[in-house]
């Protein structure tokens, strides 16, 4: 009679440091160390590193973090833009034992604070650049207690000539590191290597914990799926506080890549990076390819060899896609939250589809796709039965995900993680269909969630804002289509009884509380439609700027 194997051998047969390593993506440093040494690893205007010389930053930073009082499982929070530090703190908090939580650049002081409060990180590291909104926010929270690393970038003028907020400077934290620090993968590779914060749907945000597991798998799914061969040249448009720049630091550090990084995304620096460094891949949402394919012609590069792009956010218009690929360059659709680390669905090319015209190719790419390698199942639910909605393209459910590259849960909130993690799937809250070829796309929003620029922004927050107005009686904040950015905030306002505003004056009130990106583009004062119980009625906004258009 057959046995279970598992069980006649389970006495001796156990995991051991011979057969069982953690999974981390900090052990692809090491191995591109050793290999290739002398490649180059990271650009940034005049400054250029080799693979060793990353290496040694990266462990000096390590053992800095250490020697000034970083412990296993405790935080860093990183604010910075796109520059070597913050590539190199993608791997030297997790080798110094610790959690690396990188901060939104554009958020305004009052989420900083927020994010402080609730991250009670043990060092801060934060580009003098934006020290103004970063001592405001040190100012209104009440969590002080951590160690502050000053970045100075010499290269741009507002980091280089700000006063310096902290103890140290990062730079002399790299020289009181110990070029032979012995770092260790982590005990467990359940354990936490992130903390990254959602821009909260119910007007805060959420802090959602990544552990070593799924970071490495991110990073090793993420090239096959994208035909990844070893040495490429990729320029860091996608910023590296959103989901760890998608995992594709990790990525360059197992692939040997060349990366270059920028702080400015203007249509013009990126040509221009595209064509000095021969560029062969890089990521962003679809405003950045928005901007490039409105730019003026003297401005644009047409390269003669195959550059990758990689596009996630709010679903791009296949206009925006026909005419990005009649520059050059070639674009993958893929789709994730932060919850999944990035992007867990792609749209696959299938070779059948070249014989279609440019525009019904386009409108092809412009659908989120199937699963990656890295996702085990990805699918389309009926939200009262929970069964998988037919293929045709028309009845709409919502995406739920299965995958190691889900995260452990929202940083001190268990009821958010139950209610997200519920039936053995991710709730995404989107609202898509299923085609026949199997692929999905995204239809609405359930959370009423606006994707302005790749970036997250909760209506209610807004709302909140809004109904702080003295003169505001109701108010509804809905996504607007705008070609430049995807989408921007439009908000309904219901004035009180013998009061009035001016949009302009609404929209200035609103800045004064807000960051500028989540600042309402566009006001319209009406009666606020309600159901019986007075609860607004959305859609019929959102109707209502459909038929305006």
């Amino acid at each position: 009679m057959a046995k279970n194997i598992n069980e006649i051998n389970a006495a001796f047969m156990s995991k051991r440091k011979a057969n069982y390593v953690p999974l981390s993506p900090v052990s692809f440093l090491e191995r591109t160390f050793n290999l290739y040494p002398n490649m180059v690893s990271l650009i940034y205007g005049n400054r250029e590193y080799l693979w060793h010389e990353t290496y040694d930053r990266c462990i000096r930073l390590a053992s800095g973090l250490q020697q000034i009082g970083l412990k296993k499982g405790e935080v860093v929070t990183v604010i910075a833009a796109n520059t070597p530090e913050m590539f190199e703190c993608q791997f030297a908090v997790a080798m110094a034992g610790g959690v690396l939580n990188t901060v939104n650049i554009r958020l305004d002081a009052d989420t900083i604070a927020y994010i402080f409060e609730h991250a009670e990180p043990r060092i801060l590291i934060s580009d003098t650049g934006f020290s103004d909104v970063i001592s405001k926010a040190l100012k209104q929270s009440e969590y002080t207690d951590f160690k502050i690393i000053d970045i100075i970038d010499e290269q741009d003028s507002s980091s280089a000539s700000a006063a310096p907020i902290g103890q140290y400077t990062y730079e002399q934290l790299i020289e009181l590191g110990d070029g032979k620090f012995n770092w260790q993968l982590p005990d467990d590779e359940w354990d936490a290597i992130c903390l990254n914060y959602t821009s909260g749907t119910g007007g805060l945000p959420k802090g959602v914990v990544y552990h070593h597991r799924g970071a490495y798998l991110m990073a090793m799914g993420t090239i096959p799926a994208w035909q990844l061969q070893m040495h490429p040249t990729y320029l860091y448009t996608v910023p590296m506080f959103h989901c760890n720049g998608w995992g594709h630091a990790w990525m360059m550090g197992l692939l040997a890549g060349k990366v270059i990084c920028t702080r400015q995304l203007t249509a013009e620096t990126i040509f221009s990076l595209i064509q000095k460094h021969n560029v062969t891949h890089f990521g962003g949402a679809p405003i950045i390819l928005g901007m490039l394919v409105n730019a003026r012609k003297e401005i644009q590069f047409k390269p003669d060899w195959p550059v990758q792009v990689m596009t996630a956010g709010a679903p791009p218009p296949a206009a925006i896609l026909q005419k990005i690929e009649a520059l050059g360059f070639n674009v993958m659709q893929v789709y994730g939250l932060t919850e999944t680390y990035g992007h867990v669905v792609q749209c696959v090319w299938q070779d059948k589809w070249d014989i279609l015209e440019f525009a019904e190719q386009a409108t092809i790419k412009a659908q989120q796709g199937v699963q990656f390698t890295h996702t085990e199942l990805v699918d389309v639910l009926d939200r009262e039965t929970n069964k998988p909605v037919p293929a045709d393209g028309l009845t709409i459910g919502e995406i739920v995900v299965r995958s190691n590259t889900i995260m452990k849960g929202y940083h001190k909130n268990r009821k958010a993680t139950e209610d997200s993690l519920a039936d053995g799937f991710f709730r995404s809250g989107d609202l898509a269909v299923r085609h026949q070829s199997g692929y999905v796309e995204i239809k609405d929003r359930l959370k009423d969630i606006i994707i302005s620029g790749g970036e997250n922004i909760s209506s209610v927050e807004i709302e909140n804002v809004l109904y702080r107005h003295e003169s505001i009686a109701f108010a509804a904040v809905v996504a607007k289509k705008d070609e430049k950015w995807g989408e921007t905030p439009c908000a309904f306002v219901e004035m009180k009884p013998n009061t009035s505003a001016t949009e302009e004056e609404i929209i200035s009130f609103c800045r004064q509380h807000l960051a500028g990106f989540k600042t309402p583009k566009t006001v319209i004062f009406q009666e606020i439609p309600k159901t019986s119980t007075g609860k607004i009625q959305k859609y019929i906004l959102r109707q209502s700027l459909k038929y305006s258009e």
